[in-house]
Order: structure tokens, then C-alpha cells, then sequence
């Protein structure tokens, strides 16, 4: 029972880890097939750092996930080497206590000699006992040969297991010395960008302040441009409770929804959904994640993520994350398109798109195709800025949508 309890406890662990591992996996082939497939036509070696930092970072954690697996095999391995040898014993004991008795049975195997004990008994109570007491230890052997073959059985099995996992540790032992040489060489070519960004960190410095400002200008734009859809959507919804006198007015807090009832309902139904909701595009990475975090490469200077910074294949259209109705569809200056979709008293938004399927108005269902994902021409790279909102209040959309 300690051996299986064990057992079943490493067996959990172990397989919480190889998901975790295949996940890893899978995220190093979307990073190098999102992040780097591409030749750029202009380098930029502080976003290269930033991809290639990203990539050394998550073969990291595998290689720190494939040391925690080997660890458990390894205890996995000496329980069975324990309780194989365990095994081997009773097994050992078990065929030297059938050979002693069939050794002895072979001395009176022969029918007369049983023939001549049963007749020899002094009155039938006596013989009859005798007789049971034949089949009794003819029944014995049988279950001795029984427990043999199963115990022989049992020994294999445990052979058998603890044959795949020693191949198991030993393919992992063989991945992690593939990663390690794999991150070798990226940051071998890390060195190198942060050489060459060393030689122009003034001007890489006021590039990405200059960046930094301009994402604080247009985020101040969307965060006016919502509170003006939430007003005019509430100038409409009490102009509607004018038409019926019947109906109180509402009390509503500044820059929050005035919600019908169905409004209402979709947003109980939204919230139902938080951390189930699909992905906005159908496969990418996380570039930035939502909030103010320090520069990966310039230490003082921090980045917000007002959402999340997404990136993708070119060619994929961006889709809406639940049933709801296009609130409006904004332009930039450089002719981006962010599409507002609301959801009761919720709003997803999805910017930097090339073009757009839908208009103010429409409604929406999950995961209805909205536009297309802008490709930046030079950094070849296809991003999705997703943000989420409770009327004006910006919130982290991983919290919401499904974890990958």
C-alpha cells in the first residue's frame, strides 16, 4: 500500500509537469515561428532583445520543469529498484519452497502409495480425514504454482516500468542538453545586442520614451473617446425612459452604463465566463502583459500594458471574445482601426487592425470575425492590442480569458 501510495502521488506530480513541459514546448515553436521566421528588413536590436530575452527566459523554465521530472523519475525509479528486489526475493522464496515440496511429493507420487495410506487407516473416519488432507495439499500446490506465475507476473511488470522510466529520464537528460545549447547560442547573439545597443543607448533611450509617450497620448484618446460612447449611450437609454413616464428615472454613477435588462443580463452572463473566455486571436504569444512593468533592456524606464500585447500569424483576423454590439469603430492617424464592442456594462476592445468586417451597431456573436490584424512592414511582426473594460474602468484580460 506505501509502494502504490507513492507511487500515485509522484505519478501526479510528474504528470502536472509534463503538461506543463509539452506547454513550454509548444511556446518556444510559437515564439521562433511568430518571433523570428521572419527576416526583418530593418533591425532593431532593442525589440530583437526584447524577442530573444523572451525566448532564453521561457527555455529556462523548461529546462527547469525537465530537472523537476528527472528528480521525481529518480525517486520513481529507486521505489521500484526497492520494491523489485522486494519481488525478486518472495519470488526466489517462493520457487525454493515449491521445489522442496514437489520434492517430497515426487517420494509418494505413485497411486499405490496413496492407495496404501487410505487403506491403511485404521477406520473410515480416519481414511476420510486422510483423503481430505490429500486434497487439501493437492489444492495447496495448485495455488503455489498460482502465486508463482502471478508473482513472476508482478516482477516483469515492475521490470517493465522501470525499464520505460530510466528511457524516460534519459530522453529528458538528452532535452535538456539540447535547451542548454540552445540558450548558449541566443545569448551568445545577446551579448552582441546589448554591445550594439550600448553604442547608441542615448538614442534607443529617447526612441523608446518617444514611444512610451506616444502610448500614453492614444491611450488617453480611447479613454476619452469610451466616456463619450457611455454618455451618449445614456443620453439615448433616458430619452427612451421619457417615453415612459411610468418608469423612475435611473440613478447611474458618472462614466457607467445605464443597462436594460437585457443589458444587464449579458453582462451576468459575461462575468459568468471570467477565465473562460476564447482567445481574441486563434493562436499567439503575449509580447506585454497588462500593467506597468520595468524595460526588459533599460533599467528607470517602465512600459504600461494597458491590455494585452499580442502577437500573431499574418493573415488572422482578430474575433470577438463574447455576444455583444459594436460600440464604435475608431481610427488612428495612421489609419489603424480599434473596434469597441460592448457587453452590458463591459467593453472588449481590439486595436491596431488593417481592416475591419463590422460597423457601429452591429451585433456580434463569440468568436465572429472582426478584422484583420495589422503586419508591420518592417519588424514583420502581426499585433493584436486587446483591452478590456468595466465601463471605463480598464481591466487584466488574462484574468478572463482562457489560459494557454
Amino acid at each position: 500500500m506505501f509502494f502504490l501510495s507513492v507511487f500515485s502521488v509522484f505519478g501526479q506530480t510528474r504528470k502536472e509537469l509534463e503538461e506543463q513541459r509539452k506547454q513550454l514546448n509548444y511556446e518556444i515553436k510559437q515564439v521562433n515561428s511568430l518571433l523570428f521566421k521572419e527576416k526583418k528588413k530593418v533591425d532593431n536590436a532593442l525589440e530583437d532583445l526584447n524577442d530573444l530575452n523572451r525566448k532564453i527566459s521561457v527555455r529556462a523554465k523548461l529546462i527547469s520543469i525537465i530537472n523537476s521530472e528527472a528528480r521525481i523519475l529518480s525517486k520513481e525509479i529507486r521505489v521500484n529498484e526497492t520494491e523489485l528486489k522486494k519481488l525478486k526475493k518472495k519470488l526466489a522464496d517462493l520457487k525454493a519452497d515449491y521445489a522442496d515440496m514437489i520434492f517430497k511429493s515426487y517420494k509418494s507420487k505413485s497411486q499405490q502409495s496413496r492407495m496404501m495410506f487410505l487403506l491403511s487407516s485404521e477406520n473410515f473416519q480416519q481414511a476420510y480425514k486422510r483423503l481430505e488432507y490429500m486434497k487439501q495439499y493437492t489444492a495447496y500446490r495448485k495455488k503455489q504454482g498460482e502465486e508463482i506465475v502471478g508473482q513472476t507476473n508482478e516482477v516483469k511488470a515492475v521490470n517493465d516500468s522501470l525499464l520505460v522510466q530510466k528511457a524516460l529520464k534519459d530522453k529528458l537528460i538528452v532535452s535538456e542538453n539540447e535547451q542548454k545549447k540552445e540558450i548558449e547560442e541566443d545569448k551568445k547573439n545577446q551579448e552582441k545586442l546589448l554591445a550594439t545597443i550600448k553604442k547608441k543607448e542615448s538614442s534607443y533611450k529617447k526612441e523608446l520614451q518617444s514611444k512610451v509617450k506616444e502610448e500614453k497620448r492614444v491611450t488617453v484618446q480611447i479613454d476619452r473617446k469610451i466616456r463619450e460612447e457611455i454618455e451618449r449611450a445614456n443620453r439615448i437609454a433616458r430619452a427612451k425612459l421619457k417615453d415612459e413616464p411610468s418608469k423612475k428615472p435611473i440613478a447611474v454613477k458618472k462614466n457607467e452604463f445605464i443597462l436594460s435588462p437585457e443589458a444587464k443580463a449579458l453582462a451576468a452572463k459575461f462575468e459568468l465566463n471570467k477565465g473562460k473566455l476564447p482567445w481574441p486571436v486563434s493562436e499567439g504569444i503575449v509580447v506585454r502583459k497588462f500593467g506597468t512593468q520595468p524595460h526588459p533592456s533599460f533599467p528607470g524606464i517602465t512600459v504600461n500594458g494597458t491590455g494585452l500585447h499580442i502577437v500573431t500569424k499574418e493573415g488572422i483576423s482578430a474575433q470577438a471574445i463574447f455576444n455583444g454590439r459594436v460600440l464604435n469603430v475608431l481610427v488612428s492617424a495612421e489609419g489603424r482601426k480599434n473596434i469597441l464592442i460592448q457587453h452590458g456594462n463591459y467593453i472588449s476592445s481590439y486595436n491596431n487592425l488593417e481592416n475591419v468586417t463590422v460597423h457601429k451597431g452591429d451585433v456580434v456573436v463569440t468568436g465572429q470575425k472582426i478584422g484583420q490584424v495589422f503586419t508591420d512592414k518592417v519588424s514583420k511582426k502581426t499585433k493584436l492590442i486587446f483591452v478590456l473594460f468595466k465601463n471605463t474602468t480598464r481591466l487584466n484580460p488574462s484574468s478572463w480569458i482562457l489560459r494557454r
